[in-house]
C-alpha cells in the first residue's frame, strides 16, 4: 500500500474517528478507528448492513468470545464498503470524473502523481487511455486501528474471572488480528507487557522473508526512552515495530501524557539523531528472536518509521516536522473534527466546538482512568453529570464499563466515575470529619469523574440518529488546544488544501507556534502541580525534586528552541523576533516559580 498524503487522521475519542477510514480511505488518506467500545461498533455495524444492504446477524453478549468477534466483523464490513467506494472510484465513466479528480486534486502539489495527473488531463478532459494508469496509480488510505493498552479489563463469566486472553484490549486485539485488513494497529496509553506478548500468538505480526508485515505495530510514544525500552521488548519476541508515532506530551486530544518537562521539539531531536541506532539495535534482537523461534527471517532490513502529532495548525509547522525532523506523516487530529466528510460528531457537538476559544479549552481530571484529559467547557456530559451532583445522584450508572478498573471496593473492579464507586468513596470521606475546605476540595475530586467511556462514543449515535436509551444523550469531547483556533465547518478538501498551504483556514492572527502553545501548557501544567502539592500539604522530598527537575528540563528546552530559531532561518525567519521573545517570558516565568518554590523545600 503506497502513502500518498504526508498527514494522516489519529484516532480521536472513541466515536469521532468511529468510521473515518470509510469515509477518507478511498481518497487515500489513512485513519484509525478505536477498538474501545464493541457495543458501539455493533450498532453502527447494523446501521451499514441495512444502509448498503449486507446481511446482518447480531452477535449478542451470549456468543462466545463476542467482543473480538464484533470487532473483526466491524471491521471486515468497513474494509469491504471502503474497498469498493475506492474500485467505484478508479473506474470512474468519462461522463463522470469529479471523483477521481478530487482525489488526485489534495495531493501534495510536489507528489509526482499529481503532476502526471495534471499532465494527462490538461486539456480538461480523461480519455480511456488514462483510465489504465489512473487505476494502477491509485492507493487506498490504511484502515487503522487503536487499542489503548491500559483499557483491559478483566472479565467473567457466572462470577468466574475468565482467561487474560479475554481482557477486554485482548480480545479488541484478537478481533484486529482475525480481521481480513491489512494495516496497522496504534498501541497507546504505556506498555502492557501480557498484551505485548499476546501479538505473538497471531501470524500477521511477522514478517515474511522480504519484509513484508501484514498488520503492522506502531507505538504511540512522547519519549525517545520508552521507545527504545518497547521496541527492544516487542523486538525479543520477534516482533518490529514498523512506526513511532511520537505525540506531544500535552499539546494534544484526548488523554494527555504529560512528560516530566521534555518539550516535543528536544524529543523529535533525539529521534531523528539516534534513529539509525535504534534500527541497528532493535533488529539484531529481532533477528536472534526470530532464528530462536524458527521463524523466517526478512532478507532486506525492515522499515522503520517515524510519525508525529500533537498541535500541529499551519502548512508550515507541517513542512518543518517533515523536511527538518525528518518525519514520515504528521497527525491532524482535532481540526478534522470540524470536517464532517471526515469525522463524525454531532450538531449540537459541532457547534460548541466551532465556538470554542482557548479558555473553553482546557486540560481536566474528569477521566477515570486517572490521566489528564483534554475537555470542553460545557460539555453536554458534563452538564449531565453535575445536575445528578446537584441531585445528591453523583456518578454515572456505569452501562458500559470499559474503564472498571478500580479495585478498591470489589475486586472485580469498579469504574471511579460510577455511582456505586462514588457513594462508597463518599461514606469514606465523611467518616473522616475534615475541616470544610479540606472535605470539599476532596469531594470534588471523587464528583469530578465523568463517564468517558460512554460520553466519547455517544456523539456518533447522535449523529447517525441511533437508539441512545442505554447511554443518554450526553457527550464528552476531547479536543487539543488548536481547537480554538479553527472555527469553520469545513470541506474535506479545504483541511486537505489548508494542510499544504493552497489555502488558509484560520482567520485569527494570534495563534502561537505548536511548539510555543505546548511550552505554555507544559508551565501551566508545572503551576497547578505546585498548588496541588500545596494544598495537599503533604509535599514530599521526592514531590520538591520533581518539581525542580521538570522546570530544569523545560528550561533546556527553551535553551534548545533559542537556538533552533537562530539556525533554521528558513522556517522560522519571519517569526524569529517573536518566537524568541515568548521564550524569554517563559524563561522568567520558570525562574520565579523555582525561586518561589524553593523556599519549601525541607
Amino acid at each position: 500500500m503506497t502513502k500518498v498524503h504526508s498527514f494522516h487522521i489519529p484516532v480521536m475519542g472513541i466515536g469521532f474517528t468511529i468510521d473515518s477510514p470509510l469515509k477518507v480511505s478511498p481518497y487515500g488518506i489513512d485513519a484509525v478507528i478505536s477498538l474501545v467500545d464493541d457495543i458501539l461498533l455493533e450498532k453502527l455495524r447494523k446501521m451499514y448492513c441495512d444502509k448498503f444492504e449486507r446481511p446482518y446477524a447480531e452477535i449478542t453478549e451470549k456468543v462466545d468470545d463476542f467482543r473480538a468477534k464484533r470487532i473483526t466483523s466491524y471491521l471486515n464490513l468497513i474494509q469491504e464498503l471502503a474497498q469498493k467506494k475506492f474500485e467505484e472510484l478508479k473506474n470512474f465513466t468519462l461522463d463522470s470524473t469529479t471523483e477521481v479528480k478530487k482525489y488526485f486534486s489534495m495531493l501534495p502539489d510536489y507528489s509526482p502523481l499529481k503532476q502526471e495527473f495534471k499532465h494527462l488531463s490538461k486539456n480538461g478532459i480523461l480519455t480511456n487511455d488514462h483510465k489504465l494508469w489512473i487505476k494502477e496509480n491509485m492507493s487506498m488510505g490504511s484502515i487503522d486501528v487503536n487499542i489503548m493498552t491500559k483499557v483491559d479489563k478483566d472479565n467473567y463469566l457466572k462470577k468466574e474471572k475468565l482467561p487474560s486472553t479475554y481482557n477486554d484490549a485482548h480480545a479488541a486485539l484478537r478481533g484486529y488480528a482475525n480481521s481480513n485488513l491489512c494495516s496497522s494497529v496504534i498501541l497507546s496509553a504505556g506498555m502492557n507487557p501480557r498484551l505485548y506478548s499476546y501479538l505473538e500468538a497471531f501470524d500477521d505480526f511477522y514478517p515474511d522473508e522480504n519484509g513484508y508485515i501484514k498488520k503492522k505495530i506502531v507505538l504511540k510514544v512522547s519519549d525517545y526512552r520508552s521507545a527504545l525500552i518497547q521496541g527492544k521488548f516487542l523486538a525479543k519476541k520477534g516482533l518490529w515495530v514498523s512506526e513511532y508515532r511520537i505525540e506531544s506530551g500535552l499539546n494534544c486530544g484526548g488523554h494527555a501524557f504529560a512528560t516530566d518537562g521534555f518539550l516535543m521539539g528536544p524529543i523529535l531531536e533525539q529521534f531523528k539523531v539516534e534513529k539509525e541506532n535504534l534500527m541497528q539495535s532493535v533488529s539484531e534482537l529481532l533477528t536472534a528472536a526470530l532464528l530462536n523461534k524458527n521463524k523466517v527471517v526478512p532478507n532486506i532490513t525492515l522499515p522503520l518509521k517515524l510519525t508525529a502529532q500533537g498541535g500541529v495548525g499551519t502548512s508550515k509547522e507541517h513542512e518543518f516536522l517533515l523536511n527538518y525532523y525528518a518525519i514520515d506523516s504528521v497527525g491532524w487530529g482535532t481540526p478534522f473534527l470540524l470536517v464532517p466528510e471526515a469525522t463524525t460528531v454531532d450538531m449540537t457537538t459541532l457547534k460548541s466546538l466551532q465556538a470554542a476559544k482557548e479558555d473553553d479549552l482546557y486540560l481536566s481530571t474528569i477521566s477515570p482512568l486517572g490521566i489528564p484529559f483534554h475537555s470542553l467547557k460545557g460539555n453536554t456530559k458534563d452538564v449531565e453529570k453535575n445536575n445528578l451532583i446537584a441531585k445528591g445522584r453523583p456518578g454515572s450508572s456505569c452501562p458500559k464499563k470499559f474503564v472498571a478498573l478500580n479495585k478498591d471496593f470489589l475486586d472485580t473492579g469498579i469504574c471511579t466515575a460510577s455511582r456505586q464507586y462514588q457513594h462508597l468513596k463518599i461514606k469514606e470521606l465523611e467518616k473522616q470529619n475534615l475541616e470544610p475546605e479540606k472535605h470539599k476540595y476532596l469531594l470534588n475530586k471523587i464528583t469530578e469523574k465523568s463517564c468517558t467511556c460512554v460520553g466519547l462514543g455517544t456523539s456518533a449515535l447522535l449523529a447517525y440518529g441511533l437508539d441512545t436509551k442505554a447511554e443518554g444523550d450526553g457527550v464528552s469531547v476531547c479536543p487539543g488546544p488548536n481547537m480554538a483556533y479553527f472555527s469553520e465547518k469545513l470541506e474535506l478538501t479545504e483541511m486537505v488544501d489548508h494542510i499544504y498551504g493552497r489555502t488558509n483556514v484560520i482567520s485569527r492572527t494570534d495563534r502561537p507556534h505548536m511548539f510555543i502553545k505546548e511550552l505554555s501548557i507544559y508551565i501551566d501544567y508545572l503551576i497547578d502541580l505546585i498548588k496541588e502539592f500545596q494544598i495537599s500539604a503533604t509535599t514530599s522530598d521526592k514531590q520538591q525534586k520533581y518539581i525542580l527537575t521538570f522546570a530544569s528540563n523545560l528550561k533546556e528546552g527553551i535553551n534548545y528552541y533559542q537556538n533552533l530559531i537562530s539556525t533554521q532561518l528558513n522556517f522560522f525567519n519571519s517569526s524569529k523576533d517573536q518566537i524568541s521573545n515568548q521564550l524569554h517570558k517563559a524563561t522568567h516565568t520558570l525562574d520565579e516559580l523555582v525561586l518561589a518554590f524553593k523556599p519549601m523545600e525541607v
